[in-house]
């Protein structure tokens, strides 16, 4: 799941003056423009960011187990109707704590319609078509999030803002409710309740296969998250200053972008695997090298003359290419786990497994908001940290199978189907492509 923009309490912030002899405007009305978020309530907008963060994970995780017992129709119309209504109630906001409750109850809804038109739109392609089908989708988001920092630009009202984002959501409710139903409702009735797979929970605690490939996938997605926030921030952590809001949304969106291109142009060919494996491993690197950069950019502060111009200058520029290149791989490591998993998950299950991966994602980017409580206090060992774990991910990346271009399983037992081939056995090459699977092999 990409990024849900956050401009509520960031933008605001950002533009209030800083503490000390300098005053700051805080406005007071019926429904006041401007709160008090500095000083002593700057605590406030971490803990927003936290609440929204929290919400994605529980609208992943409920609406991703409603979307597979109660269907994908249901799902999306409940979750579209629930953002309309939560929408509204954050543009009327009083209070930062009614506010954050509000952002909480949203982020959940807007999770549940992002899972379920993700697994629909994957379920109604072809295998031909399901990554430039995603690929399409994926690149429509980052257009919407370039627009909503137009808007955020442009407006001078936060609740202006909000409304922009929750008034289209109406629209797609009428959408859904009058033409979505016939296109959702045939994926939905496909298999009579008589024929429908019936989920076994005794089977789906021994299908060691299925938990392993999502506890592979979700791990990895946990790290590109986590990580990405510490490219996005190691130049500023280095100078000691904090970096520019809207600089650094415009890089991540502009990055997530281009790693959508770079899956379109690859994925299909190399397969999902070999690039999976190819953007953790470009992952690990980058921060290994932007921690090796961080150490001779502070040795080099004890030489002297043109020797400390030469070398501060080529930290800079480097510490510039390996930050956006860290990035650009962790987001499309994001991207492409996502898709991976809803290729890969048996039916029955797919919005539980895709929900779980897009919800380990989010604890990841929970390390965000808390470093910017601590004030990013201790991010030398934050990064550290994530830079071991992107390694230990690319060796848990070899254990997955490969979906390039075959069907989606249906029942656990198709699911379990889908393993790595071991490594002493031969392909056998001379086997055509649509020929049945031998049970006894």
């Amino acid at each position: 799941m990409s990024t849900t923009p956050n401009f509520s309490m960031d933008v605001l912030s950002s533009q209030l003056a800083r503490c000390g002899p300098t005053l700051y405007f805080c406005s007071v009305g019926l429904l006041p423009s401007v709160w008090d978020l500095v000083c002593g309530q700057y605590w406030l907008v971490p803990v927003e960011e936290v609440s929204f963060i929290l919400g994605v994970l529980t609208g992943c995780l409920g609406m991703g187990f409603a979307a597979d017992r109660l269907g994908r129709l249901k799902t999306l119309l409940t979750s579209l109707t629930l953002s309309v209504v939560f929408g509204v109630l954050v543009c009327v906001s009083t209070a930062p704590p009614f506010f954050i409750a509000m952002r909480f109850c949203l982020a959940a809804a807007s999770a549940g319609v992002y899972l379920t038109l993700y697994i629909t739109r994957l379920e109604l392609c072809d295998p031909s078509l399901r990554l430039l089908v995603t690929m399409v989708a994926g690149l429509t988001t980052v257009a919407g999030e370039l627009l909503l920092l137009g808007f955020a630009l442009g407006y001078q009202s936060w609740r202006g803002l909000l409304g922009t984002g929750a008034a289209p959501l109406s629209l797609f409710l009428t959408y859904g409710v009058t033409c979505g139903v016939v296109i959702i409702s045939e994926l939905d009735s496909e298999l009579s309740p008589s024929t429908r797979p019936h989920l076994s929970f005794p089977e789906l605690v021994h299908s060691r296969n299925i938990w392993k490939n999502i506890c592979v996938l979700g791990f990895t997605s946990f790290i590109s998250h986590g990580i990405s926030h510490c490219y996005s921030s190691f130049r500023g952590d280095v100078r000691g200053t904090a970096p520019s809001f809207y600089w650094t949304y415009l890089l991540s969106v502009c990055a997530g972008g281009g790693a959508w291109l770079l899956l379109w142009a690859t994925v299909n060919r190399c397969g999902r695997r070999g690039i999976l494996l190819l953007a953790m491993t470009m992952t690990g690197l980058a921060s290994l090298i932007l921690l090796g950069l961080m150490e001779c950019k502070k040795h080099s502060l004890f030489l002297h003359g043109t020797t400390l111009w030469l070398n501060g200058d080529l930290s800079e520029a480097a510490i510039t290419v390996f930050s956006v290149m860290g990035l650009f791989s962790s987001q499309a490591a994001a991207s492409l786990c996502v898709l991976f998993t809803a290729e890969i998950m048996p039916t029955i299950i797919r919005g539980i497994g895709v929900g779980t991966v897009l919800a380990l994602g989010c604890v990841g980017r929970l390390t965000s908001p808390l470093m910017d409580l601590r004030n990013h206090y201790g991010y030398f060992l934050h990064h550290v940290v994530y830079s071991s774990l992107a390694l230990l991910a690319v060796l848990s990346i070899l254990l997955l199978p490969e979906s390039k271009r075959k069907p989606l399983p249906q029942t656990l037992a198709d699911g379990e189907q889908y393993r790595r081939p071991p490594l002493g056995r031969r392909r056998r090459d001379n086997v055509p492509l649509l020929a049945t699977p031998n049970p006894e092999t």
